[in-house]
């Protein structure tokens, strides 16, 4: 069994495994995956009365809607059965350890006071919430304006920051995030293993991210096999720096 054949057969296996769709969605949001009306926005936390509760957002986008760069069965897989597990391991964790944050950063800001489990699928269920709205159809593929503004004077040039940041991408060994980050108004480039974030007390890269890039295989690899660079190179096609923009300062 070659190495696509034995992920593919493991997805499978992992569709039978976690419940698909949403787990849980805020109380006055009646959208459906690749619905943007009535998404809630990052974090996906619900504040009020009771325990934190994560929820996980609708794409803002049909599965196929990022096309060629990255197809609609890995977004549904993703999305449907990846995301939507973190969420409910997340969950899961805040009942069983009696967490008592009072919102995701909060979370994030105690991090090493909870589990793994805890880490790993609270992590995992913010992360992909921002990671979907870093993407959408139709963009350019370079930013504009005070984004441009801030890459070049910490970068030199866009393409200087692309490299940088594909360069972190690559060197990620197994699974990870690669970020572009603010530190006191400043930007910088790294990456975090596993599902950890820049804002988790002890993460090796620390800020506010403004730009998240998922390089666990199952985000990329039945279309593009072990050929991270090709993915990383594709991805740059679906970014969208409107998002960035707001998320900047």
């Amino acid at each position: 069994m070659d190495r696509k054949q034995f992920l593919t057969r493991s997805l499978k296996a992992t569709m039978g495994a976690v419940v698909a769709g949403p787990v849980i969605l805020h109380a006055n949001s009646c959208a459906s995956p690749g619905d943007p009306q009535n998404a809630p926005e990052i974090g996906p936390s619900i504040a009020g009365t009771g325990p934190l509760v994560f929820a996980q957002a609708p794409l803002p986008y049909a599965f196929a809607a990022l096309e060629p760069h990255i197809d609609a069965r890995t977004m549904e897989l993703h999305y449907s059965k990846h995301h939507a597990g973190y969420v409910k391991k997340i969950n899961e964790a805040i009942a069983e350890e009696k967490i008592d944050a009072s919102d995701e950063v909060d979370l994030f800001a105690r991090i090493p006071s909870w589990s793994a489990k805890a880490r790993n699928n609270g992590g995992g269920a913010w992360n992909h919430d921002l990671f979907w709205k870093l993407m959408g159809p139709g963009n350019t593929g370079t930013p504009n304006g005070k984004v441009l503004d801030a890459i070049n004077a910490s970068f030199g040039s866009f393409d200087g920051f692309k490299e940088a940041f594909t360069d972190a991408a690559m060197k990620r060994f197994g699974s990870g995030w690669a970020w572009l980050v603010e530190q006191e108004g400043k930007l910088v480039i790294g990456s975090t293993p596993n599902q950890d974030n820049p804002l988790m007390a002890d993460a090796e890269l620390r800020g506010k991210p403004l730009l998240g890039l998922d390089v666990w295989e199952h985000a990329y690899y039945l279309n593009y096999q072990n050929k991270r660079n090709d993915y990383v190179t594709a991805w740059w096609s679906v970014v969208d720096w409107d998002v960035v923009a707001g998320r900047l300062g």
